[in-house]
């Protein structure tokens, strides 16, 4: 289960209705995977879980369901919004290239 309800996340978006519940909740699961597969640890295992990851999460659910097509131009063309990178960066435990511990 996401650190994000599809409630919060749809309300971030301004989404109304629920046709679309499955899929933000699709997109939910993928931003936390992402996310903790970027920093090294899985997100859910942070208690309590940070205030600015949920807003990672929520801003890379956003981004998912604005940007769904697989071709795109501009914007659309980074892996995540910058905002989301400089979270994450701040939770990373290793970088490419550093030795494990």
């Amino acid at each position: 289960m996401s650190i994000v309800t599809v409630s919060l996340a749809k309300s971030h978006m301004n989404v109304v209705g629920n046709t679309d519940d499955e899929l933000i909740q699709l997109y939910a699961d993928a931003a936390e995977t992402y996310l903790g597969n970027y920093i090294g640890k899985i997100i859910a295992d942070f208690n309590p879980v940070p205030a600015d990851l949920k807003l990672a999460v929520l801003r890379l659910v956003a981004f998912y369901y604005e940007h769904r097509e697989a071709v795109s131009f501009g914007d659309a063309m980074r892996l995540a919004p910058y905002g989301v990178m400089s979270i994450a960066n701040a939770y990373r435990e290793r970088w490419f290239g550093e030795d494990a511990p």
